[in-house]
């Protein structure tokens, strides 16, 4: 059986409950629209398209050694604090580049990316 978003919307709470998630797809929480391109998923539109912007200039020289989603490891005294995915990493005018693309500047975001700057003396690019 099929159930349409008005059928769902129709059933009691308790019921309605179940399907978020399954046949409901949530809203992201900043309002961001995922998007898929090239066969890669992005958390948002404005992410991919900073992609396809960054994979155009490696196309055209202007950039080298494009990456995405790079997780660098918050280490203090030998221990894990915390990890940062950062959307992007490349090499331009031989400078290593860490950016992110961001809507939202959250807490966690902010708190993460004075780590970085303290750890690796890395300058996050925003995008």
């Amino acid at each position: 059986m099929r159930f349409t978003k008005k059928d769902i919307e129709s059933m009691p709470p308790s019921i309605r409950k179940q399907f978020d998630g399954i046949f409901v797809k949530k809203e992201s929480k900043y309002k961001a629209i995922p998007i898929t391109i090239d066969g890669i998923y992005f958390h948002s539109t404005k992410e991919g398209n900073r992609y396809v912007q960054l994979r155009f200039k490696q196309k055209m020289g202007l950039i080298s050694d494009l990456k995405l989603q790079v997780p660098f490891e918050l280490i203090i005294d030998g221990n894990l604090i915390e990890k940062y995915i950062a959307d992007f990493t490349y090499i331009e005018n031989g400078l290593f580049i860490v950016e992110d693309t961001k809507g939202v500047k959250t807490k966690d975001y902010k708190r993460k990316k004075k780590w970085m700057e303290n750890i690796y003396q890395i300058k996050i690019k925003e995008s």
